[in-house]
């Protein structure tokens, strides 16, 4: 039974983390991304998976997926902490290497050529010192090799919905206290965890007192999702579009097309239908769907 249980666990896996096709126009200039890149940079994904999807509706956000780039392995110069890494990681020692929680893998080390097709932007923590930068990176270094707690996700899922609308058994366990070590994680709860080693803030509540002074508060890092970075006050927000305007008033030279319009992803290659008269502009244009099967998921079809 255990066996017959693994192996169903397994196939539902294989079936939720399979990519779909990569968008067939790129969005961002991988070359110069991979350039530009620092070390504790985090790196945001818009996944092309079925479990990527959940993550965006969940989250109400493109980006499901968040890592943190450790540089090359050269750059890590505490020999255990590159003996680690080079247990996790037998590919070209000269690559823009990442740590990330993955569904089906654990927490794993990963070249950043894997997501070459991908639609990626850089935040970067603003004024982070090089000294704490090593210790955000050796504390995820650490955690290699650790599950992927599946149960946070869900857990993520319910504390988005009113509680009072949930039976008390299903209520989020997210609060509890763990005093034992953790041996799971998920992408954006690793990553919150090792920018607070080093008291770094994200989104940090923060409490003003009568006198006017302020004290900030650290935020559950199970309740962090990968859209946090790019909204953080705290990280700046670096993007490489496939085709770049650098130059003021580049973008009316831009290769526009006059023949069609397109009122959903390029992928449907479907022109708007033109309005007929007296109809609203909201019945002219349908509006997106998404796909059927997560549409049951959400609530939104049948």
């Amino acid at each position: 039974m255990n066996r017959l249980l693994q192996w169903l666990n397994d196939r539902a896996t294989e079936w939720l983390i399979r990519d779909g096709p990569p968008p067939p126009t790129p969005l961002c200039d991988f070359k110069r991304l991979r350039f530009e890149l620092r070390r504790g940079d985090v790196i945001l994904v818009e996944g092309r998976s079925r479990v990527a999807e959940v993550i965006k509706v969940i989250t109400q956000s493109p980006w499901s997926h968040a890592a943190l780039h450790i540089g090359h392995l050269h750059d890590i110069h505490d020999p255990k902490l590159r003996a680690t890494v080079e247990g996790h990681y037998d590919g070209d020692p000269n690559d823009n290497l990442l740590i990330e929680a993955l569904m089906g893998k654990g927490t794993i080390v990963t070249p950043l050529s894997a997501y070459r097709h991908d639609h990626l932007r850089i935040c970067r923590p603003d004024s982070l010192s090089p000294d704490d930068a090593d210790q955000v990176i050796a504390y995820a270094i650490q955690r290699l090799g650790l599950d992927y707690d599946l149960r946070q996700i869900l857990d993520l899922a319910r504390f988005f919905f009113p509680w009072s609308i949930l039976p008390r058994r299903w209520r989020s366990s997210l609060f509890q206290h763990n005093a034992g070590k953790p041996t799971r994680a998920v992408c954006s709860t690793l990553i919150t965890e090792a920018f607070s080693s080093v008291d770094y803030p994200i989104l940090p509540f923060i409490n003003r007192r009568d006198d006017g002074s302020i004290r900030f508060f650290k935020r559950n890092p199970k309740l962090f999702a990968p859209r946090d970075f790019d909204t953080s006050p705290y990280f700046s927000i670096i993007k490489y579009p496939f085709l770049g305007i650098d130059e003021l008033g580049l973008y009316r030279k831009l290769p526009w097309s006059e023949d069609d319009t397109y009122y959903n992803d390029e992928a449907d290659g479907m022109p708007a239908p033109a309005a007929t008269e007296g109809a609203a502009a909201d019945e002219a244009v349908p509006p997106h769907t998404l796909p059927r099967w997560l549409g049951r998921l959400a609530g939104g079809g049948q």
